[in-house]
């Protein structure tokens, strides 16, 4: 055992007086110890209640013959940091998360990991920490928050997003605004729709890391403390039989993650995630083959902020093995690959209990993924969109440019109604490097919708939409503004020409006007000069490469 490295021998009887003064017996010290990562706080509702999931998976450790220790992992929520300068924090604490954890588990000497995530950044920081420390790992979230309720309609963060839009325009009273803000978010747990926490929960199941229902069972739902203590008990058989993340977390598991998130519309931000999870294993996931993806795979389940139904529906249809056996059965994934359930997937599928909810290939709603990836001479790297949540009308489009250097001007420009119906709002240095943080612009796109512009109206932005976000709104433009992308170059009334179906987004500026451009633009200053994310910027890779640290 790893842990024999610190509490056996002689040598080590310094060490054990250390574990003696934790409070644990002679027998659990010289039991296999488990690191359990758990992201509680009392500042993320998705993260409000994981002391129950982590005394669950406690439990199931120590039935099967386990030493679970504990050990905290930080935890931003993204709705709270929306709109300011908060969330330029957001993405950097990915990378923390992940250096955190392989700090704790080293330094300790632990023999395998259960870890608890539940929001956007860490789930995928703590998969990176995983497959980078390659011990027995397995993941179980604190699931997805109930949708809320109002006058017979079924609410979530987003619903209040645009409720602001909606007062603003003039839509909504205050009263009615006020009544929604009290129940769009009735309790614990990861936000209902398919935003980036559930869709990144999902993935964890179809990645192998993860027992099925992870990614579903509803946060209140008593099977989730079940699932919990199974996990407890199934990470001593990895532990024994020595599976580890890159026996489960193959080239193979990423395409089949891939194809899951494009048959169910998940979140723009997994095409940042992937990549960066990937990357620890030696693994290369880019643009170019989560495009050739999306165009073999249809889009079978379509949720909020996409559709009307929410992750507790998708969990009563059957949930991510459901959606996964019929994509099996359409020869779209490898069925063969290995889980921390310790048996090939194909042992785990599910049936389909409503068709509404998971649909038939001949009912599907479009016959490509629900994830677009865009190229031009405004993308010469790629961009991202979240094409199931795109209007028809809007697929296709040639619009006026609205320059914004940042989200703060743009957001107030439409809150103002300055922005009207043909418009492209372009939002920029708001990349990796140049916000520095990427940060999400889930006030934008909700004021865009809520104003009644969703049909009229496009965004794009070198930064990235909330998994929330819907209508066409185009992010991870790469190269970024802030390293001399085009996106930096254009100017206020240019003409933006958008081709989601074809993959397109060009900018309609001659290039030899684009050149002289070129000659006068001037790199600007950093926006934050001290602390992490100054250092996290000098180090940030491009969003397409999943705005990875170099090390």
């Amino acid at each position: 055992m790893r842990s024999d490295e610190m509490k056996k021998g002689l040598a080590r009887a310094p060490h054990r007086s250390l574990l003696y003064a934790l409070g644990l017996t002679e027998e659990e010290i010289y039991r296999p110890i488990i690191g359990v990562v758990n992201s509680f706080n009392e500042v993320v509702p998705g993260h409000i209640h994981l002391r129950t999931i982590s005394e669950a998976v406690k439990a199931g450790i120590r039935l099967a013959g386990g030493t679970p220790l504990e050990f905290p992992s930080i935890a931003v929520c993204d709705g709270i940091a929306m709109g300011h300068t908060g969330m330029k924090y957001s993405l950097g604490s990915r990378e923390l998360i992940a250096d955190s954890t392989e700090v704790m588990t080293l330094a300790h000497a632990f023999d395998a990991l259960v870890l608890i995530p539940n929001c956007d950044k860490i789930i995928p920081g703590m998969l990176m920490a995983a497959a980078r420390l390659d011990i027995p790992s397995i993941f179980v979230s604190g699931g997805p928050m109930l949708a809320g309720k109002w006058n017979g309609k079924a609410l979530d963060l987003n619903s209040m997003f645009e409720a602001v839009g909606s007062y603003s325009a003039g839509k909504m009273t205050e009263q009615e605004l006020v009544e929604l803000e009290q129940k769009a978010c009735p309790g614990c747990g990861s936000c209902s729709g398919m935003f980036t926490a559930n869709s990144m929960n999902c993935l964890t199941e179809a990645l192998g890391m993860s027992l099925p229902g992870s990614g579903t069972i509803p946060a209140i739902d008593s099977a989730r403390i079940r699932l919990a203590k199974e996990t407890g008990m199934q990470i001593m058989k990895l532990l024994q039989e020595d599976i580890r993340p890159s026996a489960i977390m193959t080239q193979k598991a990423f395409r089949n993650a891939l194809i899951l998130d494009m048959a169910m519309g998940g979140s723009s931000n997994t095409l940042l995630h992937l990549p960066a999870i990937a990357n620890e294993l030696g693994i290369k996931i880019d643009l170019k083959l989560a495009e050739s993806v999306s165009a073999i795979t249809p889009h079978l389940s379509k949720l909020a902020p996409s559709g009307t139904y929410h992750i507790e529906d998708f969990d009563a249809a059957g949930g991510v093995y459901a959606l996964l056996g019929i994509l099996d059965k359409l020869n779209l994934i490898d069925s063969t690959v290995m889980t921390v359930k310790g048996c090939p997937m194909k042992e785990l599928f599910k049936p389909v209990l409503d068709d509404s909810v998971i649909r038939s290939k001949e009912n599907a709603y479009s016959q490509v993924g629900g994830l677009a990836v865009l190229w031009g001479n405004l993308a010469k790297d790629g961009a991202v969109v979240k094409k199931a949540g795109v209007l028809p009308e809007m697929l296709t489009r040639k619009g006026r440019a609205r320059v914004f250097d940042g989200e703060d001007p743009a957001n107030e420009a439409i809150l103002q109604g300055k922005i009207v119906p043909g418009d492209v709002v372009v939002i920029r240095y708001e990349g990796p490097k140049g916000g520095p943080g990427m940060r999400e612009m889930l006030q934008a796109t909700s004021a865009v919708q809520g104003a009644g512009l969703g049909d009229s109206v496009a965004l794009i932005t070198d930064g990235r939409f909330s998994g929330a976000t819907r209508g066409a709104s185009i992010g991870h433009i790469s190269p970024e503004a802030a390293e001399g992308g085009v996106i930096g170059l254009v100017e206020e009334g240019d003409a933006i020409f958008i081709d989601i179906p074809n993959g397109k987004l060009e900018l309609l500026v001659d290039e030899a006007v684009l050149e002289q451009r070129k000659k006068n633009w001037q790199q600007p200053k950093p926006k934050i000069t001290k602390g992490y994310m100054a250092k996290y910027a000098g180090r940030v890779t491009s969003a397409a490469q999943g705005a990875v640290v170099i090390k």
